[in-house]
């Protein structure tokens, strides 16, 4: 069984854990926190052994009732690799910490590509990651864009994508984010920083990107323009992204027609926290002119990289290639709707 370690237990690494946990290869060593709050005393009513991340407040974990199983270098050591869930920029100073351990380590899109061996998504590029001592598991919208465009580029071939991405103000959780009553140019500047992270897994692909800030927390949602270079119909692509694990294509027939009722229809389908890990693409959206291809596509970006770093896992020990990885994956989760 891979022993693994989660340094981190917020909104991607509570998701994570739980996601290894269900896998029949994996098992949870631990995860780590910085301080005593209800996630911490959720991990323990979880049965996850609880790490302090941070030396000088292991005593606040005792002063609220919590017992710790250790300190989180002890977690590193124990186990064979770590998933980095803290908030940005704190994956680089734990860079050493893993280091020292000889610990492979997987962190999250908000670090920087410079930190890491390579950036990774499962459908488009897993087998570099193998063997790798740093890997970056992409951002939400990242890897929204990489699944979507891996099954295009092999199918049709790429000569240009643009993107607009319509982006949450914060996680439903974060009462601190904004904005509160404004639409905001995100950055103002183009492109955004996505289309150069969706160049981390895809080098040679010409893409600009555009980015707002909206004020809801449900989902990101993308208006995408891509450029085939070979022929293709609306039935056709809409075929082929139909057959894409990971891609979900709404059907018109379920009125889901904006990101509530995709939440609602999760929460309804039985998923833990209404997390949502496919691309949800509005069928009726899918729209050939040309070489154009034009559509519309929802990002839960609380869960969509879930499944990414299971796989990401997998794919630095070498346990398994990227068809029986993905296909372990999505059984262990139940990805894909039933429809």
């Amino acid at each position: 069984m891979i022993q693994v370690g989660i340094n981190g237990y917020g909104t991607i690494g509570k998701r994570v854990a739980d996601a290894v946990r269900a896998q029949p290869d994996m098992e949870v060593v631990g995860v780590a926190k910085t301080r005593p709050n209800f996630e911490a005393e959720q991990a323990v009513e979880n049965e996850y052994p609880l790490y302090a991340a941070v030396e000088e407040r292991v005593d606040q974990f005792a002063e609220a009732g919590i017992e710790l199983a250790g300190e989180v270098e002890e977690l590193v050591a124990a186990s064979d690799i770590v998933v980095d869930t803290t908030p940005s920029g704190i994956g680089e100073q734990n860079k050493p910490m893993y280091e020292a351990h000889d610990t492979p380590a997987l962190y999250q899109g908000g670090e920087d590509a410079d930190l890491v061996d390579v950036s990774f998504n499962a459908r488009a590029n897993y087998g570099e990651a193998e063997e790798a001592d740093h890997t970056r598991v992409v951002s939400c919208n990242t890897t929204g864009l990489s699944r979507l465009l891996a099954p295009l580029r092999e199918e049709y071939g790429v000569e240009k994508v643009r993107a607009t991405l319509v982006r949450r103000g914060g996680d439903p959780a974060q009462s601190s984010r904004g904005p509160i009553n404004d639409t905001l140019p995100d950055p103002v500047t183009i492109p955004s920083h996505h289309g150069p992270d969706v160049n981390t897994i895809f080098p040679d692909l010409d893409i600009d990107t555009l980015g707002m800030k909206v004020p809801a927390t449900l989902t990101h949602t993308h208006s995408v323009n891509v450029e085939l270079a070979g022929d293709a119909t609306t039935d056709e692509v809409r075929e082929l992204l139909a057959g894409e694990s990971r891609l979900f294509v709404l059907p018109g027939r379920l009125g889901i027609d904006g990101s509530g009722k995709l939440k609602e229809f999760a929460l309804d389908a039985g998923r833990p926290r209404g997390d949502v890990w496919e691309n949800a693409i509005w069928g009726e959206s899918i729209t050939v002119e040309g070489d154009d291809l034009y559509l519309f596509q929802a990002i839960h970006q609380e869960s969509d990289v879930v499944p990414e770093n299971v796989d990401a896992i997998r794919a630095v020990l070498g346990e398994a290639d990227a068809r029986e990885s993905i296909e372990r994956t999505n059984e262990a989760l139940g990805v894909g709707f039933e429809v």
